[in-house]
């Protein structure tokens, strides 16, 4: 079984991968889900900490812990996000400044190349629907 999204009810959906894992779907605001925005922005960040991971922890330390922040641009009432912003956050105050923006390049370097989720994004890939008619 692939990815899904089922609905368990009124504007309450849940996500699933076909491993067991799980996401709470529902709309902007809701309580206790994430908004479908809200997933893709979390998605660019995961991928970004994902890909970033082992060039952080063997830089800065192998039980160092991290933060990856996303913010998104949206034009007002618009139904499309203008840009998607990711932010690492993670203690480099053991390295000097040149180790520093070594990791940084690095890490930079490695999402460019290696994210599946911003690379997607930056190429806007056309997305289709199809719906039963028979």
């Amino acid at each position: 079984m692939g990815l899904e999204v089922r609905r368990v009810g009124e504007h309450h959906f849940v996500g699933s991968n076909g491993r067991g894992a799980e996401v709470p779907l529902g709309r902007k605001g809701q309580d206790g889900v994430f908004s479908p925005s809200e997933l893709l922005q979390v998605a660019a960040a995961a991928c970004a900490a994902v890909t970033g991971e082992q060039l952080i922890t063997r830089r800065v330390g192998e039980d160092s812990e991290f933060r990856v922040e996303v913010t998104a641009n949206q034009h007002e009432g618009a139904h499309e996000l203008a840009g998607v912003h990711v932010q690492f956050d993670v203690d480099v105050s053991a390295l000097d400044m040149e180790q520093r923006v070594a990791l940084a390049e690095a890490v930079d370097r490695a999402v460019d190349r290696l994210c599946t989720v911003s690379r997607t994004l930056r190429r806007g890939v056309p997305v289709t629907e199809q719906f039963p008619i028979d």
